[in-house]
């Protein structure tokens, strides 16, 4: 059996700053954050991805990973406690593949905050195609460049908000950079 990797060297220093770079992304959509992170994220989780696991996920989050991430289960199960959750019922999701999993939940109106959180691993933010956003927390628009989006990304997103107060929010994940992308959020 291999040897686990680290988690965070000092857990509650980073959550801490780990959550507040999540919350500044939300509320700040498009703007790129760098975290700390564990010194190595298990494969093929980056080390962006593995931090908002780490400060977001715990025993009582119902987690769903594609299979292109389940590689890293082991990993999460040790360090989150999370149990595997079907997609549907997952509070929050982990995509690596190049196509969006299908069936999150996007709550209700009732209650749209059961709505899912996507995770979802690019290739690189801060370059490659460029998205231009309005919404809330924005003054006007701003710009998104990554690489790696998902095809059919733009489509589901429209969709997505269509939904609103229902939809499901998006943390972008690249290296040790994550952006955010919160169902209120419009891309032309």
């Amino acid at each position: 059996m291999t040897e686990l990797l680290r988690g965070f060297g000092d857990p509650v220093r980073d959550s801490q700053s780990v959550f507040r770079a999540v919350m500044e992304a939300m509320a700040r959509p498009g703007r790129v954050h760098r975290v700390g992170g564990p010194e190595a994220a298990p494969a093929p989780l980056c080390r962006a991805t593995a931090a908002v696991l780490l400060t977001l996920v715990d025993g009582q989050t119902p987690l769903w990973l594609d299979a292109a991430a389940a590689a890293a289960g082991r990993w999460v199960a040790f360090h989150c406690g999370a149990a595997p959750s079907e997609v549907g019922s997952a509070q929050f999701a982990v995509a690596l593949a190049p196509a969006l999993p299908l069936g999150l939940s996007v709550g209700s109106d009732e209650q749209p905050e059961e709505s899912a959180t996507l995770i979802l691993q690019v290739a690189a933010l801060g370059a490659g195609e460029t998205l231009r956003l309005r919404g809330p927390g924005l003054a006007g628009e701003a710009t998104l460049q990554l690489d790696g989006l998902p095809e059919g990304f733009r489509a589901a997103w429209a969709a997505n908000g269509r939904l609103f107060p229902r939809g499901f929010d998006v943390i972008l994940c690249a290296d040790d950079a994550l952006a955010a992308l919160p169902r209120t959020v419009e891309i032309s």
